[in-house]
Protein backbone atom coordinates (compact mmCIF):
# COMPACT_ATOMS: atom_id res chain seq x y z
CA UNK A 1 0.00 0.00 0.00
CA UNK A 2 1.25 3.60 -0.73
CA UNK A 3 2.48 5.55 2.40
CA UNK A 4 1.75 9.26 3.52
CA UNK A 5 2.93 11.39 5.56
CA UNK A 6 0.71 14.57 6.75
CA UNK A 7 1.71 17.00 8.97
CA UNK A 8 -1.19 18.77 11.10
CA UNK A 9 -3.00 15.92 10.85
CA UNK A 10 -5.63 15.55 13.90
CA UNK A 11 -8.02 18.43 12.40
CA UNK A 12 -9.26 20.43 9.24
CA UNK A 13 -7.85 19.94 6.43
CA UNK A 14 -5.43 17.32 7.32
CA UNK A 15 -7.53 14.53 8.89
CA UNK A 16 -9.96 15.26 5.93
CA UNK A 17 -7.09 14.67 3.79
CA UNK A 18 -6.19 11.32 5.78
CA UNK A 19 -9.63 10.23 5.97
CA UNK A 20 -9.61 10.33 2.58
CA UNK A 21 -6.46 8.58 2.00
CA UNK A 22 -7.64 6.32 4.03
CA UNK A 23 -10.49 5.20 2.16
CA UNK A 24 -8.31 4.63 -0.97
CA UNK A 25 -6.32 1.89 1.00
CA UNK A 26 -3.20 4.46 2.23
CA UNK A 27 -1.20 3.61 5.14
CA UNK A 28 -0.63 6.93 7.13
CA UNK A 29 2.18 8.71 9.63
CA UNK A 30 -0.03 11.46 11.18
CA UNK A 31 1.55 14.21 13.01
CA UNK A 32 -0.06 17.44 15.37
CA UNK A 33 1.33 18.77 18.62
CA UNK A 34 -1.78 17.39 20.41
CA UNK A 35 -1.41 14.02 21.70
CA UNK A 36 -5.27 13.46 22.67
CA UNK A 37 -6.93 14.83 19.35
CA UNK A 38 -3.99 13.23 17.38
CA UNK A 39 -5.09 9.59 19.41
CA UNK A 40 -8.20 9.88 18.54
CA UNK A 41 -8.05 10.91 14.74
CA UNK A 42 -5.81 7.99 14.04
CA UNK A 43 -8.29 5.37 15.41
CA UNK A 44 -11.03 6.89 13.68
CA UNK A 45 -8.37 6.27 10.13
CA UNK A 46 -7.78 3.29 11.19
CA UNK A 47 -11.47 1.78 10.82
CA UNK A 48 -10.60 2.31 7.03
CA UNK A 49 -8.43 -1.12 7.47
CA UNK A 50 -4.98 1.34 6.95
CA UNK A 51 -2.18 1.04 9.08
CA UNK A 52 -2.10 4.04 11.37
CA UNK A 53 1.21 5.96 12.95
CA UNK A 54 0.46 8.77 15.05
CA UNK A 55 3.43 9.76 16.75
CA UNK A 56 2.30 13.43 18.59
CA UNK A 57 5.18 16.29 18.30
CA UNK A 58 6.11 19.56 16.87
CA UNK A 59 7.59 19.60 13.68
CA UNK A 60 9.94 22.20 14.45
CA UNK A 61 11.80 19.48 16.46
CA UNK A 62 14.29 17.83 14.09
CA UNK A 63 14.34 14.54 16.28
CA UNK A 64 10.25 14.83 15.40
CA UNK A 65 10.73 14.89 11.78
CA UNK A 66 13.71 11.78 12.08
CA UNK A 67 10.30 10.09 14.07
CA UNK A 68 8.11 10.55 11.37
CA UNK A 69 9.79 9.58 8.47
CA UNK A 70 11.26 6.09 10.60
CA UNK A 71 7.53 6.08 11.12
CA UNK A 72 6.97 5.84 7.54
CA UNK A 73 10.23 2.90 6.66
CA UNK A 74 8.21 1.03 9.43
CA UNK A 75 4.99 0.81 6.95
CA UNK A 76 7.35 0.37 4.04
CA UNK A 77 8.76 3.89 2.63
CA UNK A 78 6.98 6.57 1.96
CA UNK A 79 5.19 7.46 -1.32
CA UNK A 80 3.29 10.86 -0.51
CA UNK A 81 4.72 13.70 2.13
CA UNK A 82 1.89 16.74 2.94
CA UNK A 83 3.10 19.83 4.94
CA UNK A 84 -0.15 21.15 6.49
CA UNK A 85 1.01 22.29 9.65
CA UNK A 86 0.78 25.91 9.93
CA UNK A 87 1.09 28.61 12.60
CA UNK A 88 -0.36 31.86 11.96
CA UNK A 89 2.52 33.97 14.01
CA UNK A 90 -0.68 36.21 15.84
CA UNK A 91 -4.13 34.93 17.11
CA UNK A 92 -5.87 37.00 16.32
CA UNK A 93 -3.90 38.41 13.20
CA UNK A 94 -2.54 41.91 13.53
CA UNK A 95 -1.22 44.38 11.14
CA UNK A 96 2.19 43.90 10.70
CA UNK A 97 3.49 47.57 12.58
CA UNK A 98 1.94 45.37 15.84
CA UNK A 99 3.49 41.87 14.72
CA UNK A 100 5.40 40.71 16.92
CA UNK A 101 8.43 39.39 15.93
CA UNK A 102 8.88 36.49 17.88
CA UNK A 103 5.39 35.67 16.09
CA UNK A 104 6.82 35.88 13.05
CA UNK A 105 9.89 34.02 13.65
CA UNK A 106 7.40 31.12 14.83
CA UNK A 107 5.51 30.98 11.32
CA UNK A 108 8.79 30.96 9.24
CA UNK A 109 9.88 28.39 11.34
CA UNK A 110 6.16 26.39 11.37
CA UNK A 111 5.78 27.17 7.70
CA UNK A 112 9.13 27.27 6.11
CA UNK A 113 12.03 25.80 8.09
CA UNK A 114 10.32 22.52 9.61
CA UNK A 115 8.34 22.28 6.09
CA UNK A 116 11.73 21.86 4.32
CA UNK A 117 13.76 19.90 7.27
CA UNK A 118 11.12 17.59 6.66
CA UNK A 119 11.55 17.41 2.91
CA UNK A 120 15.39 16.73 3.36
CA UNK A 121 14.64 13.79 6.17
CA UNK A 122 12.42 12.14 3.88
CA UNK A 123 13.99 12.95 0.46
CA UNK A 124 15.45 9.05 0.31
CA UNK A 125 12.14 7.43 0.31
CA UNK A 126 10.58 9.55 -1.65
CA UNK A 127 13.44 9.42 -4.35
CA UNK A 128 13.00 5.17 -4.16
CA UNK A 129 8.98 5.48 -4.55
CA UNK A 130 7.74 5.44 -8.28
CA UNK A 131 5.66 8.05 -7.20
CA UNK A 132 7.61 9.88 -4.90
CA UNK A 133 5.36 13.27 -4.17
CA UNK A 134 6.00 16.38 -1.67
CA UNK A 135 2.56 18.63 -1.24
CA UNK A 136 3.14 22.07 0.55
CA UNK A 137 -0.33 23.56 1.59
CA UNK A 138 -0.11 27.28 0.77
CA UNK A 139 -2.94 30.23 1.07
CA UNK A 140 -3.61 32.82 -1.15
CA UNK A 141 -2.49 34.95 1.05
CA UNK A 142 0.73 33.92 -0.30
CA UNK A 143 0.26 35.81 -3.30
CA UNK A 144 -2.25 38.31 -2.49
CA UNK A 145 -2.08 41.45 0.01
CA UNK A 146 -4.42 41.05 2.93
CA UNK A 147 -4.41 43.41 5.55
CA UNK A 148 -3.19 41.76 8.90
CA UNK A 149 -2.24 38.82 7.10
CA UNK A 150 1.62 39.98 6.17
CA UNK A 151 3.29 37.72 8.27
CA UNK A 152 1.66 34.58 7.69
CA UNK A 153 1.09 35.04 3.65
CA UNK A 154 4.95 35.73 3.77
CA UNK A 155 5.97 32.66 5.48
CA UNK A 156 3.25 31.04 2.93
CA UNK A 157 5.15 32.78 -0.05
CA UNK A 158 8.51 31.45 0.96
CA UNK A 159 7.04 28.09 1.11
CA UNK A 160 6.11 28.39 -2.04
CA UNK A 161 9.52 29.51 -3.36
CA UNK A 162 10.55 26.46 -1.67
CA UNK A 163 8.08 24.11 -3.75
CA UNK A 164 8.92 25.70 -7.05
CA UNK A 165 12.98 25.27 -6.87
CA UNK A 166 12.10 22.14 -4.75
CA UNK A 167 10.13 20.66 -8.00
CA UNK A 168 13.42 21.88 -10.50
CA UNK A 169 15.85 20.15 -8.07
CA UNK A 170 14.15 17.04 -8.08
CA UNK A 171 12.50 16.13 -11.30
CA UNK A 172 11.86 12.53 -10.34
CA UNK A 173 9.42 13.82 -7.73
CA UNK A 174 6.01 15.79 -7.88
CA UNK A 175 6.15 18.60 -5.74
CA UNK A 176 3.08 20.96 -5.91
CA UNK A 177 2.23 23.92 -3.85
CA UNK A 178 -1.59 23.89 -3.63
CA UNK A 179 -3.63 26.62 -2.42
CA UNK A 180 -6.80 25.36 -0.81
CA UNK A 181 -8.87 28.42 -0.84
CA UNK A 182 -11.05 29.78 1.95
CA UNK A 183 -12.27 26.87 4.66
CA UNK A 184 -13.90 26.67 7.94
CA UNK A 185 -11.37 25.73 10.38
CA UNK A 186 -9.89 26.55 13.95
CA UNK A 187 -6.55 28.18 12.15
CA UNK A 188 -8.91 30.53 10.46
CA UNK A 189 -11.21 31.09 13.52
CA UNK A 190 -7.58 31.99 15.44
CA UNK A 191 -7.02 34.39 12.90
CA UNK A 192 -10.07 36.17 12.77
CA UNK A 193 -12.06 35.40 15.79
CA UNK A 194 -16.25 36.28 15.14
CA UNK A 195 -15.66 36.58 11.41
CA UNK A 196 -18.72 34.21 11.42
CA UNK A 197 -19.17 34.29 7.33
CA UNK A 198 -19.98 30.74 5.94
CA UNK A 199 -16.76 28.88 4.30
CA UNK A 200 -16.57 24.77 2.53
CA UNK A 201 -15.30 22.56 4.73
CA UNK A 202 -12.61 21.00 4.83
CA UNK A 203 -13.19 17.64 3.19
CA UNK A 204 -15.19 19.69 0.43
CA UNK A 205 -11.75 20.70 -0.54
CA UNK A 206 -10.03 17.03 -0.47
CA UNK A 207 -11.26 16.59 -3.75
CA UNK A 208 -8.56 19.10 -5.50
CA UNK A 209 -6.02 17.00 -3.91
CA UNK A 210 -7.04 13.72 -4.88
CA UNK A 211 -7.40 14.91 -8.33
CA UNK A 212 -3.66 16.14 -8.30
CA UNK A 213 -2.90 12.50 -7.48
CA UNK A 214 -4.77 10.53 -9.65
CA UNK A 215 -3.77 12.98 -12.69
CA UNK A 216 -0.02 14.09 -11.57
CA UNK A 217 0.42 17.07 -13.48
CA UNK A 218 3.55 18.69 -13.63
CA UNK A 219 5.19 20.41 -10.59
CA UNK A 220 3.98 23.80 -9.77
CA UNK A 221 1.21 25.78 -7.58
CA UNK A 222 -2.12 24.81 -8.33
CA UNK A 223 -5.14 26.14 -6.45
CA UNK A 224 -8.07 24.08 -5.45
CA UNK A 225 -11.31 26.10 -6.72
CA UNK A 226 -9.82 26.03 -10.04
CA UNK A 227 -9.42 22.44 -9.67
CA UNK A 228 -12.68 22.01 -8.66
CA UNK A 229 -13.96 23.96 -11.25
CA UNK A 230 -12.66 21.87 -14.00
CA UNK A 231 -13.68 18.74 -12.88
Amino acid sequence: MPVAIITGASKGLGRALGAALAARGWDLVLDARGAEALEETAESLAGHGTRVEAPAGDVTDAGHRAALVAAARRLGGLDLLVSNASALGAEPLVRLAELPLEGLRRALEVNVVAALGLVREALPLLRESPAGTVVAVSSDAAAEAYGTWGGYGASKAALDQLAAVLGVEEPGLRVWAVDPGDMATDLYAAAVPGDDDPRPAPDTVVPAFLRLLDERPASGRYAAPALLERR
